[in-house]
């Protein structure tokens, strides 16, 4: 009789667990599905003086801090100084094409959707403010 009570105090133990972990998974997977419907906003270079603005954007599990240089009024660097992603490396091109572009209306990512969302809304961020 103890043998058996011992292992339905681990089964449940063991149950609560795996529930809890699916909480922290949906309410993640929720957090990350936002980002799709985050706008952007375009910076408005002519108001910008020459200098460096930094930004950082925080979904939870993908965040990215970035440094953006102006000079006469566009963007000449981004420099991504923190990028944390699941499988999003990928999308550390787009600062390149933001500069490329003059403009964070760029084309995300494919396989790396969220981090692309994540470190466009660190440039906007660094750029129009919070």
């Amino acid at each position: 009789m103890k043998k058996r009570r011992g292992w339905q105090i681990v089964a449940g133990v063991v149950l609560l667990a795996l529930m809890g972990l699916v909480g922290v998974y949906l309410a993640l997977n929720k957090e990350l599905e936002g980002l799709r419907q985050e706008v952007l906003q375009e910076p408005d270079l002519l108001a910008l003086e020459d200098g460096s603005y930094e930004g950082d954007f925080d979904a939870k599990i993908v965040s990215a801090k970035v440094r953006v240089e102006i000079k006469d009024h566009q963007i000449t660097k981004i420099i991504l100084l923190e990028h944390r992603n699941g499988q999003g490396k990928a999308a550390e091109a787009l600062p390149q094409k933001v500069v490329e572009g003059q403009s964070l209306q760029v084309d995300l990512v494919s396989g790396a959707t969220y981090s692309s969302i994540v470190i466009l809304k660190a440039i906007e961020e660094a750029l129009t403010g919070p």
